[in-house]
């Protein structure tokens, strides 16, 4: 498998105005993926799943900052499926991946050790939200993915807060990095091994 292509990843999550309500914790409950070619900054592929919630149920907040409904997310697939969607469909274990910070990585690490799933993806994972913020001299502040997109003057795709949306859009930031020769090679990047 080629070492150009990078899963892009975003997922969104069971969340609260407040702390998880007692006995519940934030489940994915959409993956987000966008294929780019780093070697032409091209994006190929754009991708998402709804996964269903086992543990927590998906608020009226939500709602609102997703657009996900209860009925939609409970219609999705198991999140060991997900995960097999993630393999199967997409390479996850062997092509490197990235996201806008470390939340999703450090979410599928929690779940899959939550639920004894094994873990989806390889080691060589990115970070696009520090790389975004070192190039523009942003590390004491590194920007959300909306503030990135402005700064970068691409426009926002989609609904802000749905993972496929998402996904399309730091491929796009990427592809931004990728033009600037900014994006590390894929080769080299060895990220440490999940918790799981």
């Amino acid at each position: 498998m080629s070492t150009d292509l990078w899963n892009i990843v975003d997922v969104e999550a069971t969340c609260w105005k407040g702390p998880p309500p007692p006995g519940t914790a934030n489940e994915i409950i959409e993956v987000g993926l966008t294929v780019v070619d780093a070697a032409s900054g091209e994006r190929r592929g754009r991708h998402g799943v709804l996964v269903r919630p086992r543990r927590s149920e998906v608020s009226p907040f939500c709602t609102e900052l997703t657009g996900i409904t209860p009925e939609m997310a409970a219609g999705g697939l198991g999140f060991a499926e997900a995960c097999r969607w993630l393999a199967d469909e997409h390479g996850a274990a062997e092509r490197p991946w990235a996201s806008w910070g470390d939340y999703d990585r450090r979410q599928f690490e929690r779940q899959c050790a939550m639920t004894g799933v094994g873990y989806p993806f390889g080691v060589r994972h990115v970070n696009a939200k520090k790389v975004f913020a070192e190039v523009h001299g942003m590390r004491k502040r590194a920007p959300g993915m909306a503030r990135a997109l402005e700064v970068a003057g691409l426009p926002l795709e989609g609904r802000h807060h749905r993972g496929e949306d998402d996904a399309w859009n730091i491929g796009a930031l990427v592809a931004y990095l990728v033009a600037r020769d900014a994006w590390p090679d894929a080769a080299v990047v060895v990220d440490r091994a999940p918790t799981t």
